[in-house]
């Protein structure tokens, strides 16, 4: 990567580190507010859903509107949110405005991942692109290595609403590296085409069309929900999880989410390094997970579900970054914004529906058989996708030796 885009890296870091920071803060101060699984649960459905919801919207405005200035709109709002929720809560008090800014942020931080992902081709178009979405993944890592210690750290020092405070001003902070960056580099993102005239649920209908309709897409969505079972039951539960089922400390937990983050930073810089064909990544990462998963339910010891929680979340990413490379082959340029915005929401669907059904099967002695069966579930699909995919292939072959 050039010099010039070391701050644009670093935005992504910072912004990623200030997410992740409230991502660990909600379920853990839910859980040791309540001391209730289920509002652990709960609170992770609450704040995930929104996320997801917005995507297909986002996708639209990704292909109206340059998406460098989305990005920029996304981090000083969500800055303004964090400081907008902490004097909610000194008015009015409640840890109710924690779950609302943190559902805010994530919504916007929703429209940063959009704009990102319409914005790197542009940025890197004569680089290999998975040699570049593993330095993506690697500065969100960064982020995510670090936001559990840093929010750890401060939490030991200072109620949660400081904590907080220091979340807004990380957010300004990575605009203002993104700023720098555009300075620096020159870049002009290239300005979206004219609005097609069409009812407002075009971007919509071309979307949920070239899921259907463009090879590979859709077993690409359904891989990807399927992986994403298991990651949003372990998100949702893994706070109660360990210090609640196993008894251990909230230091212990943050170097847990630490290691499988540093972890997946040593896979992220092999993929950049080693030209690893899609297919291997996809199969390695997607079995890893899916194993992690029944170890991390099945277990009754710490080590148990530690083991199974550094495979989830050391191979998540590598997944991503099969999945994402995947879909920039097969979606149009055209319509890469509208399109990827409807496949994210549907590949992370799934995320809010494991948390929901966390607080439904809220009981400890469920929660384990819950994640197993989740993981079960995911590795159910895969095994149909593939079989599916396999025929299909199959026929294909048989129609041309046919003719």
């Amino acid at each position: 990567m050039r010099v010039n885009h070391q701050a644009f890296f670093c935005s992504l870091f910072v912004a990623r580190l200030a997410d992740q920071v409230l991502l660990f803060l909600v379920p853990l101060v839910v859980f040791q507010t309540t001391h209730q699984v289920s509002w652990s649960g709960l609170a992770f459905f609450i704040e995930t859903l929104p996320r997801y919801l917005v995507f297909p919207f986002f996708g639209a405005l990704c292909d109206r509107i340059s998406p460098l200035r989305l990005m920029r709109v996304s981090q000083a709002v969500r800055a303004l949110a964090c400081f907008g929720g902490i004097l909610a809560y000194a008015l009015f008090g409640g840890i109710g405005w924690l779950i609302a800014l943190s559902a805010v942020c994530g919504v916007l931080t929703s429209q940063g991942l959009v704009a990102r992902e319409v914005m790197l081709p542009q940025i890197f178009s004569t680089q290999q692109f998975q040699r570049v979405l593993a330095y993506s993944q690697l500065a969100d890592q960064l982020g995510f290595v670090l936001g559990p210690m840093l929010a750890a750290l401060l939490l030991g020092l200072w109620r949660w609403e400081w904590v907080v405070g220091v979340t807004g001003m990380l957010f300004l902070l990575a605009d203002a590296a993104l700023l720098l960056w555009q300075r620096a580099s020159g870049f002009r993102a290239a300005e979206p085409p004219p609005l097609a005239p069409g009812h407002w649920t075009l971007p919509l209908r071309i979307a949920l069309r070239h899921v259907l309709v463009l090879p590979g897409l859709k077993k690409v969505v359904l891989l990807a929900a399927a992986e994403n079972l298991v990651i949003g039951v372990t998100l949702a539960t893994s706070a109660a999880m360990v210090t609640g089922l196993h008894a251990q400390s909230n230091r212990y937990y943050a170097g847990l989410q630490t290691a499988g983050a540093v972890a997946t930073v040593l896979i992220l810089l092999t993929i950049a390094r080693a030209a690893w064909p899609a297919r291997t990544l996809g199969l390695v990462a997607f079995v890893s997970i899916c194993a992690g998963g029944v170890i991390a339910g099945a277990s009754a010891a710490p080590w148990g579900y530690a083991l199974g929680f550094l495979l989830i979340v050391g191979f998540d990413k590598m997944f991503n970054v099969y999945i994402r490379s995947a879909r920039q082959r097969i979606i149009p340029p055209q319509d890469y914004g509208k399109t990827t915005g409807v496949v994210i929401l549907l590949n992370n669907m799934t995320q809010p529906l494991a948390g929901l059904l966390v607080g439904v099967f809220s009981a400890r002695a469920q929660t384990g058989p819950l994640i197993v069966i989740l993981s079960l579930t995911m590795g159910g699909i895969g095994a149909a996708v593939s079989i599916g995919a396999a025929l299909v292939r199959r026929r294909k072959r048989a129609l041309a030796l046919g003719e």
